[in-house]
């Protein structure tokens, strides 16, 4: 919501009070409150990540150096790229956990048809094809033949690893040429290349959940979808694009890996499909539909991140990464349910208050430039 539009909202409220104050002037106010909730959540992740950095920094000395740098970014742009798409799936109301049997078998593939003849280009849109194929496969189980999101990508995700493990008869398939290796592992001047996918990913989905319809059906099909198709807006077509996007960046994002790695691995993205739905819950997306910005994606995504390298660094067992990342993504649903509550909700309106005028200040400056 714009700030003249709250303006807006609020004039009306206050209206509306001086004539009978009742569920209305109540209603108006729960509204303000709950435009409060994300920019608290972006204030508080801001705050955990800028504290795991410090813990970060102080356990090893080797946390702030290029090489960990650039893996962590690496790592991170694994997760934000499919997150993307995700976050706008999640904000439909809907859910994806196969990608990561997506991300092995579109590696998978595309290392396939590489070692077999076909050329670098088409063998990598080969393996996109793939996650496109798979997202349409989920949009005909979940919005055609109504089954639960939950157990149908479940399912996928089952079918996509037999896939991998069927080809590749449960090896790595290895040997493919250096031009196969340049889209995951060059740089752009001192920047690795995946970072930069990255952000034109986080960019692109911002603008189509900002600016597009396709943003704007999302949230309504995800806040109440029976008013949405009331209202006219097309659910089951929003959410058939949300399923495309997903199954499509975690193609991309198995031909990065597979590029990475000059190999088809049939275990690649095991476990990375949690690992997204956490950085996008922490980042503030609902759970149960409605909510969700791409940026906040991101944040979540450098704060899994952080928190496993950390961890990493300071010399923490694997299983102990596990418990923790279970751990995050409880405390971060507990947070999205606590911030809906109107006392909290007062408290969090606070909170982001300096916030929120930071930014009016930085728009009030750049008009008068």
């Amino acid at each position: 919501m714009t700030d003249s539009e709250r303006a807006t909202t609020e004039t009306q409220a206050a209206s509306k009070g001086a004539n009978h104050t009742g569920p209305d002037v109540e209603n108006g106010t729960r509204r303000r409150l709950r435009d409060s909730a994300p920019q608290a959540k972006t204030a508080i992740n801001l705050l955990a990540l800028g504290l795991l950095c410090a813990w970060a920094t102080s356990g090893s000395k080797f946390f702030l150096t290029r090489p960990n740098v650039e893996n962590v970014l690496s790592q991170v742009s694994l997760v934000a790229i499919i997150g993307c798409a995700m976050t706008l799936l999640l904000v439909a109301g809907a859910f994806d956990l196969s990608v990561g049997g997506v991300v092995a078998l579109s590696g998978c593939v595309s290392a396939w048809l590489s070692l077999h003849g076909t050329s670098v280009p088409l063998s990598f849109l080969a393996g996109a094809a793939t996650g496109l194929a798979v997202g349409l496969v989920n949009s005909v189980l979940v919005v055609l033949l109504g089954i639960n999101s939950l157990i149908a990508t479940i399912g996928t995700m089952y079918v996509c690893r037999g896939f991998a493990l069927l080809l590749t008869g449960g090896v790595a398939l290895g040997g493919m040429s250096q031009s196969y290796g340049n889209l995951g592992n060059t740089y752009l001047g001192t920047v690795p290349i995946t970072v930069i996918y990255m952000l034109v990913f986080v960019v692109v989905f911002s603008v189509a959940e900002r600016w597009t319809l396709l943003g704007r059906y999302a949230v309504a099909s995800g806040s109440n979808e029976e008013a949405a198709f009331l209202s006219g807006v097309p659910v089951r077509r929003t959410r058939t694009l949300c399923f495309l996007l997903t199954g499509a960046a975690a193609g991309f994002a198995g031909i990065m890996v597979s590029s990475q790695l000059t190999a088809g691995v049939p275990d690649a993205g095991t476990g990375l499909e949690f690992e997204v739905i956490v950085a996008a819950v922490v980042g503030g997306a609902s759970l149960f539909g409605g909510e969700g910005r791409v940026t906040g994606t991101l944040l979540g995504a450098l704060i899994i991140g952080v928190l496993n390298n950390g961890l990493d660094l300071t010399n923490v067992r694997s299983y102990w990464q596990t418990v923790t990342l279970g751990f995050v993504l409880v405390v971060a649903v507990g947070l999205d349910i606590l911030l809906r509550h109107p006392d909290v909700m007062r408290v969090a309106r606070l909170v982001a208050s300096p916030i929120s005028a930071l930014g009016r200040g930085q728009e009030r400056i750049r008009d008068g430039m």
